[in-house]
């Protein structure tokens, strides 16, 4: 058994007897006579469950009890005293104390308690970091599609999900790309640890550091205790790096050290710190074109891509589309207490038709913008937005006339297949059936802007 408890009193004997008992039916048990003692164990082994007094001389019980669930809301605790008063059982109840027992402590009552408490964590970690429903045959209940793209992506899924492979997971916003690894995780071993999503992007570059691998005290102006980082939260577990290609060169070379050694330091630490986790990434970036340009390194890149899983905008498999309205139909029905249950053959017509920018996110608030504004129990035209009803369908044809020179048939192709995968230069090389270096190459000639879809670059005088 390898539970960890950390037992706090500062009374000898009953402290003694606390940890003999637990350690006779196969916890490891870490002894603690005072509150600060407590603090710093903590830090160090990251306890399971702590036992604690209330009534101590240096920090007590509650103050001790406020600092853990801060810390890490995960960790059990359990309030002993010889003084059981109402308002302290409301109070500790409030700031997040699993349990409330008065002493004399039998011993029974406690390794139960402790066995319940040990429950309670395992259930608090699947109910946060888990889906709250998957399927019962494999983990993929939020993840919707009959189209070939999608059952690729299921394909794929359970291929690596048994695996230690890192997976990257490229594709455009709103495509679903943190539903598809958390159904990896759902169907790993790792499953019943910590699934930590991270988006790179939304955390400033100064302190993503601080965020991915924790700091010590006096680490920076602020930092006045240890902190633990994603990765080490995420022991055992998987960690989610969303944004990748956001990271900047400094953390791209922490993180490869991480991929390769399988440690880290925190901050303003100097103690090598080993984990076992597997880490997924994903981009809405063209990472391959990230190298080319400088802003990605290849070493990187090659370390993360172990496997690589493409997830399509939504208008390359539009046979999806009715599959996903009727799901979010009857989700947002559900949550807002309607009746809805149907859609009119007009209104599942223009959203099919419809390009969806944001992709499924997009369509999700769309829907769910419909059911509520929907007055019977069935959604029409006129319950969704004006830019789906008016929205018309951009033109993929070529405007090639009569006598047009072979060059400039060229670059209109060029322009209208990056129209079409919105700038995603790769894509837009396999449509085009050319390799991506060949592809540049056409650019170039053609002074069309690597970063616009259809402007050429300004000639040089």
């Amino acid at each position: 058994m390898d539970k960890k408890i950390l037992v706090v009193d500062d009374r000898k004997s009953e402290l003694e007897a606390m940890v003999e008992a637990l350690q006779k039916v196969g916890y490891r048990v870490f002894p603690a006579s005072g509150g600060q003692e407590a603090l710093t164990l903590f830090e160090d082994i990251n306890p399971d469950v702590i036992i604690t007094d209330i009534k101590m001389p240096d920090v007590d019980g509650m103050e001790l009890l406020k600092t853990v669930t801060g810390a890490n809301p995960y960790t059990q605790v359990i309030l002993i005293t010889g003084y059981p008063k109402a308002e302290d059982t409301v109070k500790a109840a409030d700031i997040g104390a699993f349990f409330y027992l008065p002493k004399p402590i039998s011993i029974s009552i406690l390794r139960e308690t402790v066995k319940r408490a040990l429950e309670n964590q395992d259930l608090r970690i699947q109910n946060v970091h888990l889906q709250e429903q998957v399927d019962e045959k494999y983990g993929f209940s939020n993840i919707l599609g009959n189209s070939k793209p999608m059952q690729e992506i299921f394909r794929i899924i359970k291929l690596v999900a048994p695996t230690r492979a890192t997976v990257l997971i490229a594709g455009d916003s709103g495509t679903g790309k943190e539903l598809i690894a958390r159904a990896i995780h759902n169907n790993s071993p790792r499953k019943k640890k910590l699934f930590q999503p991270v988006n790179c992007a939304a955390i400033p570059k100064d302190i993503l550091e601080s965020e991915l691998f924790g700091h010590e005290p006096g680490a920076f102006t602020g930092a006045i205790s240890r902190r633990r980082g994603y990765f080490e939260l995420a022991d055992g577990g998987t960690i989610f790096l969303d944004e990748i290609g956001e990271m900047s060169a400094d953390m791209q070379v922490k993180l490869l050290r991480v991929l390769e050694e399988r440690e880290f330091m925190r901050v303003g630490g100097t103690q090598t710190i080993k984990i076992d986790v597997r880490i997924i990434s994903a981009t809405n970036r063209n990472l391959e074109e990230a190298m080319e340009e400088g802003d990605f390194r290849e070493d990187l890149y090659y370390r993360l891509s172990g496997f690589t899983i493409n997830v399509p905008p939504l208008r390359e498999h539009r046979e999806d589309i009715p599959i996903l309205v009727y799901a979010f139909i009857q989700q947002f029905s559900a949550e807002n207490k309607k009746k809805v249950t149907k859609i009119t053959r007009p209104a599942m017509e223009l959203l099919t038709k419809y390009d969806w920018p944001g992709n499924v996110r997009e369509l999700r608030n769309e829907i769910e913008k419909a059911v509520i504004v929907c007055s019977s129990n069935t959604i029409d035209v006129n319950d969704l937005s004006d830019k789906i009803s008016t929205a018309q369908p951009q033109s993929t044809t070529l405007d090639v006339k009569v006598g047009m020179a072979m060059d400039e048939i060229e670059k209109v192709a060029i322009q209208k297949t990056l129209l079409e995968t919105g700038g995603n230069k790769t894509r837009a090389a396999d449509m085009l059936k050319i390799p991506l270096r060949t592809f540049y190459r056409l650019l170039e000639k053609h002074r069309l802007s690597a970063n616009s879809q259809n402007k050429e670059e300004p000639k040089e005088k």
